[in-house]
């Protein structure tokens, strides 16, 4: 069964790398992977799994700079690519079936929010605001 999802997997991450089996590896990977555990004032983490080379994956770029720089020390980012043979053990930590997959996690580190695909700025700012988080500029969307 575990042998068939992760060939399951693999086919679609296969799927996601461009015409050539190769993605470019000068992209900024964006947010930096590191731990998710919560720091004082931090009331979210937002753990995107995808990879650069992956089109919504790096669609998905831009956006968590955006919430990062939006919701400042009540928001930590995190992003995992997969493919990465140093960042592929959280394809599994996180159970994913597909990328991107979003993972959002309260203050003690349990998740409370899941999402594969492609996530708008405007989707997480609402998921974002239901958990207390208010965006450092003031302009409400």
């Amino acid at each position: 069964m575990i042998n068939y999802a992760l060939m399951i997997l693999f086919l679609f991450i296969a799927g996601c790398t461009d015409s050539k089996g190769q993605g470019s590896q000068k992209q900024s990977p964006g947010p930096s992977a590191a731990s998710e555990l919560p720091k004082v004032g931090q009331k979210v983490t937002f753990v995107e799994l995808g990879s650069l080379n992956c089109m919504p994956c790096r669609q998905m770029q831009p956006i968590m700079q955006a919430v990062e720089k939006k919701y400042g020390v009540q928001l930590k980012v995190v992003f995992y690519d997969i493919w990465n043979p140093k960042q592929s053990q959280y394809a599994a930590k996180y159970g994913i079936r597909v990328i991107p997959t979003q993972v959002f996690l309260d203050s003690t580190g349990k998740e409370f929010f899941r999402h594969e695909g492609f996530l708008s700025e405007e989707q997480i700012d609402v998921l974002l605001k239901q958990q207390g988080l208010a965006s450092l500029s003031g302009k409400q969307r």
